[in-house]
């Protein structure tokens, strides 16, 4: 399989990468703003599909018409130039002083008019660029100290406003789906909708759920101490995986944003598996963009941030080839049936059984033999954990 990555691999990549200069709480900026029309041009000719952005990395903040316009036909001019796509575009509601205590959550009434007004003019430019998703990270929608944020009321203001834009897209006739990104805290103390589970959950008090599902991020979701690939098994199950931010997390700690796959290499050989081929016994796949939402360490100079960006795509093709010979290999197939990993797909109770039935089951409970599980009836996990290592480990 080749590890040389071309527009069929759907990779993309957000402009916020280019655009960050690689600063921290501790230190100064060590690298200088690409310039958005050269990080389309190298994007292409590295093999990328897309390029994804929040309006402010694309235009400042308080860039006046005139200038949003110049950089939007700039973008546009070069994406069609190079036959980039833009799958995806959001909404900077973090960045700015005026943010500090949220856009949709703030305690005061006139930023949540301003946020809302923002992310509606964004919208349009979504559609305009040819996105199909609008993702949603509610960075600064939380709190630092419990009594001052009311949690209940924060939550009706953020039901509000996305039945606000639902409503919006729906009345507009637009192609395009609200997918929300979960994580758990910073830059917030606390962040509402920490994780996949706490999206997936709200979502259903929504006017229109049909429009809404998740973006997860790789590090987000480990940042909680989560295993990524059991929260994107879970919403694919659910239909709503809409979007998903790749990257490198190495256990529980600050936002690393790092490479995909130089963090937690086997959860991300696990992902890889899961959304080229399904479950290990078949299943829904995922066919949206692979979108690396990761920063170039401060460490790097100029052609480090081009060479990490490469370093993400070689990383999950790497990893899809390793994932594919251990689908093939039979003594993982004879591993995978000693295991019985495939039971979990019969149901429990046969074809028109009942519970009545169940109760009636003298095998299934009076006569059931408990004690013959004490020292054997083994799995064989171990065995089939070691298989998937030494593919992983490429010793197969």
């Amino acid at each position: 399989m080749p590890v040389e990555p071309t527009r069929a691999d759907k990779f993309s990549f957000g402009l916020w990468t280019f655009g960050v200069r690689a600063q921290d709480q501790f230190g100064s900026a060590t690298m200088s703003v690409i310039d958005t029309t050269e990080v389309v041009h190298k994007l292409s000719d590295l093999g990328a599909y897309g390029l994804a952005l929040h309006d402010d990395d694309l235009f400042p903040f308080d860039a006046t018409e005139a200038e949003r316009r110049s950089a939007i036909d700039s973008l546009k001019k070069a994406v069609d130039a190079t036959g980039l796509v833009i799958p995806m575009v959001t909404t900077n509601l973090f960045g700015h002083p005026v943010f500090k205590d949220g856009g949709f959550t703030s305690n005061d009434r006139d930023v949540r008019r301003f946020a809302l007004r923002k992310v509606l003019r964004n919208i349009d430019l979504a559609v305009e660029l040819g996105a199909r998703t609008f993702v949603m990270w509610g960075g600064r929608e939380g709190s630092e100290y419990d009594a001052a944020k009311d949690v209940r009321g924060a939550l009706a203001r953020y039901r509000e406003a996305f039945n606000v834009l639902g409503q919006y897209v729906s009345d507009k006739g637009y192609d395009l789906r609200f997918a929300i990104e979960p994580k758990p805290n910073e830059p917030r103390g606390d962040t509402l909708l920490p994780t996949l589970g706490h999206v997936l959950a709200f979502i259903e008090t929504l006017d229109q759920p049909d429009l809404f599902g998740v973006n997860p991020e790789t590090g987000h979701e480990q940042m909680a101490g989560l295993n990524f690939t059991h929260g994107i098994a879970q919403a694919l199950d659910c239909g709503k995986l809409f979007h998903i931010d790749l990257n490198g997390q190495r256990g529980i700690k600050f936002d690393q944003d790092l490479v995909f796959g130089h963090g937690d290499l086997q959860n991300a050989f696990s992902l890889v598996d899961l959304l080229e081929f399904g479950s290990v016994t078949g299943g829904s796949t995922f066919d949206g963009t692979r979108h690396f939402d990761y920063k170039a360490s401060r460490t790097e100079d100029a052609e480090g941030v081009w060479d990490s960006v490469k370093a993400n795509m070689r990383m999950y093709l790497l990893l899809k080839e390793r994932a594919a010979a251990f689908r093939a290999d039979p003594e993982v197939q004879e591993a995978l049936a000693a295991a019985r990993v495939d039971e979990i797909n019969r149901p429990t109770l046969a074809d028109s059984e009942d519970y009545d039935d169940l109760l009636a089951d003298t095998a299934a409970y009076e006569r059931f033999d408990t004690d013959s599980y004490y020292d054997a009836k083994g799995f064989g996990f171990v065995r089939l954990q070691q298989l998937t290592m030494e593919h992983l480990m490429g010793a197969r």
